[in-house]
């Protein structure tokens, strides 16, 4: 009787389950995207996010932890009344709470999506724990940990929904309304559930789970757990961190976010499976993967190459699988279940912290993905590729001498590589990545000299010219971004760099110290409209950078600068470059996200209003909505000009533009500079805006450079609610 209880319902429990993990991650990166205009798009708000929902997570499994000890009816009506009482703070709000000084963003981003979302992420985040608890109690349970393979499918599918699916069609209204439904509905599913055991009596009296097994439940040691915290913190830091390494040089939004989440979820799902195939192919790939994935780990840049993103990514997904499989294999028994996974959770909390909070105030730069790297190799079975090559390392004194001697080859083999690197010589880099890794392959019998031979990889392949930048001291990391001030062209340029992205250049010859550079050439469409800008005009600039385009004031005019990281005033104020302090000194300087600063402006204030706001090569997506534009509109005399610098590597924002001068009245002309203009010039493309076409007719009469109308408008313009990159991807 109770074996046909069981398969009659266990897809009820799977359905129970699946349905609260596809809520769990279909809020997740909603509420990011509710937020994204409040921060200026900044990379980090996803990592901040992703750490709120980790320490959430791991409020979720205490609370599971907590309620198995209560007698599973009361368990039931505990849990029942508490997921009803959170659906009181639905639909889903951003909370109201002041904004944050500048520089506390690392802080107070974290507090408002715990406020936002708190309650029902917590007890939704319980579910799998939970049911899975409730499942193991019926005697002929059976292995209860399979079922969390249904709660990462479930994470899985909530995931790929929202980008390709809800977040395109629906308004963020829309999403939390039916998001709101989808809540009401598992609260059903718990109730029908609970229901029926209730109706066939196998409901327990006490919170001791019945499970028949031969072997005793032993209680979990300290040095097991503290395993267990480790290899659950690698996987979620490094998911983390190759988040940043995505988001960096392209756009902080859903569809990128979801890509490192996706592949760590579906990681559980192959490591949690009974039969265990494909985890044990994927382990065994992982320390060769290891070897030449991570070999680019620590070049200043080199991840924004797409193929070498996309190869961090893959190497995330097999090390995550390796890591989680091994977890699997040290899972106690059933009884301890909501403990194991309390400290699986408190573990991905941990490297969530690292991440978000730890990393970027100890580091100038992205270190801390080598060194989750390395905590990966240290963690990954200590076992040979081929059984054969077990002979090398059996125990004695031939297994330290083989290792003291494939160490000493792999140093030199370093060294010539971190030459070979500085000379840019590429074939002879890749013939000594494929020899070290030759090397590693060989070590990997044995733990120590297989990390050490990790670690060689990494410094001789850029590693040695990153720490470099970082001793002298040309590098700062903010929460938006990591800079880097460096002089290049043979000593007569110093160049500011943001991640991957060029942000600004300024001669160091004394002669050419207030000349326009990169984007910002005369024959750039930023230079052709300050160049005929009116005498008195007020001009606003929307990022600094290295502060460039100061030098095209003329004497009676105002001008404004806007400027999100504190970090980036800071070049100007210490004197990094001088292009404020010898052309516009009395500028007024705004410290803030640009639309929220804009928005306390006067009405009618500007007469030319220039946006350039990137993170790196990352997009401001809330700079460039509809409701953006009614700022800029608000604040822009009537026959005031605006500027858009458009320039980006991977996606089209034309169409966009286009589109968007279509829903709000406005007039668009291109000027695409992408002839090498000058010395110290850079390839660029403007869009300037104006609300009148005679405006524009001005502005071409003023120069003999070719102005282009914009392309055909894209199929949607963006708005707060709605937006999506795909159908403007350079694919």
């Amino acid at each position: 009787m109770m074996d046909r209880f069981l398969a009659a319902h266990r897809p009820l429990f799977v359905l129970v389950i699946f349905t609260g993990s596809f809520l769990l991650f279909l809020i997740q990166p909603m509420v990011a995207r509710m937020a994204l205009p409040l921060l200026g798009g900044a990379p980090n708000v996803w990592n901040s996010a992703m750490l709120v929902f980790q320490a959430l997570l791991l409020g979720g499994y205490a609370y599971a932890h907590a309620l198995a000890r209560l007698p599973l009816r009361r368990q039931v009506g505990v849990h029942l009344a508490l997921l009803a009482a959170a659906a009181l703070t639905l639909p889903i709000a951003l909370a109201d709470i002041a904004r944050p000084a500048a520089g506390w963003e690392v802080l107070w981003v974290p507090a408002l999506f715990a406020l936002t979302v708190g309650p029902v992420f917590m007890l939704v985040s319980a579910q799998a724990p939970l049911m899975q608890r409730w499942y193991a109690a019926h005697p002929a349970a059976g292995n209860p940990y399979v079922l969390y393979a249904a709660s990462n499918l479930g994470s899985f599918a909530g995931l790929l929904t929202y980008p390709l699916w809800l977040e395109p069609r629906m308004a963020l209204g829309e999403q939390s309304g039916l998001w709101t439904a989808g809540y009401a509905l598992l609260i059903v599913l718990v109730a029908a559930l609970a229901i029926s055991r209730w109706n066939n009596g196998t409901v327990v009296s006490g919170p001791t789970v019945t499970v028949e097994v031969e072997e005793p439940a032993v209680r979990p040691t300290a040095r097991q757990i503290l395993l267990w915290i480790a290899l659950a913190a690698v996987p979620s830091g490094l998911m983390l961190s190759t988040t940043s390494l995505l988001t960096t040089d392209l756009m902080a939004m859903p569809l990128l976010w979801v890509i490192p989440l996706g592949f760590y979820l579906l990681s559980f799902s192959l490591a949690f499976s009974d039969s265990g195939d494909w985890s044990r192919v994927l382990t065994r790939l992982a320390p060769v993967l290891l070897l030449l994935v991570g070999s680019m780990a620590m070049i200043s840049g080199g991840q924004a190459n797409p193929a070498t993103a996309i190869a961090m990514v893959g190497l995330l997904f097999v090390l995550s699988v390796a890591l989680h499989a091994r977890l699997y294999d040290l899972r106690p028994h059933p009884r301890h279940l909501t403990l194991f996974y309390l400290v699986v959770a408190a573990g991905g909390a941990l490297g969530g912290a690292f991440t978000a909070i730890v990393a970027p105030v100890l580091f100038d730069w992205i270190y801390e993905h080598p060194i989750l790297l390395i905590g990966a190799a240290l963690l990954l079975p200590a076992k040979p590729l081929v059984p054969q090559m077990a002979w090398l390392w059996e125990a004695g004194p031939r297994r330290r001498v083989i290792a003291g001697c494939l160490l000493l080859v792999a140093v030199v083999l370093m060294a010539l590589l971190a030459q070979a690197t500085l000379d840019g010589n590429g074939s002879r880099i890749l013939a000594l990545i494929l020899a070290l890794t030759v090397l590693g392959v060989a070590a990997m019998g044995n733990r120590a000299a297989y990390v050490a031979v990790v670690a060689l990889l990494m410094l001789g392949h850029g590693g040695i010219g990153t720490l470099k930048a970082s001793l002298e001291g040309d590098r700062t990391r903010s929460y938006f971004g990591v800079y880097t001030v460096e002089v290049v062209d043979n000593g007569r340029l110093l160049q500011l760099s943001h991640g991957t992205t060029v942000h600004g250049r300024q001669w160091l010859v004394p002669s050419r110290r207030t000349e326009p550079t990169t984007y910002y050439g005369p024959t750039a469409g930023v230079g052709i409209a300050l160049a005929e800008a009116a005498p008195d005009a007020v001009v606003g600039i929307v990022g600094l950078g290295a502060g460039t385009l100061a030098c095209y004031r003329q004497p009676g005019q105002q001008w404004v600068f806007f400027e999100i990281d504190p970090q980036v005033a800071r070049y100007s104020d210490d004197g990094t470059f001088t292009f404020l302090a010898d052309c516009t000194p009395d500028a007024r300087m705004v410290i803030g996200d640009a639309r929220l600063e804009l928005a306390r402006e006067p009405q009618g204030h500007f007469d030319l209003l220039a946006i350039d706001a990137f993170s790196s090569d990352s997009i401001p997506m809330h700079l460039m909505t509809a409701e953006a534009f009614a700022t800029y509109q608000r604040v822009m005399d009537r026959d005031g000009l605006l500027l858009l610098h458009v320039s980006n590597r991977f996606i089209d924002l034309a169409p966009m533009i286009s589109a968007l001068t279509q829903a709000t009245g406005w007039h668009g002309l291109l000027r695409s500079d992408m002839e090498q203009p000058g010395e110290g010039l850079t390839p660029s493309v403007w869009i300037a805006l104006a609300r009148t076409p005679e405006r524009l007719d001005a502005l071409e009469q003023a120069s003999t450079l070719p102005w282009t109308a914009l392309p055909p408008p894209a199929r949607r313009a963006w708005t707060d609610d709605n937006a999506s990159i795909l159908p403007l991807i350079r694919w």
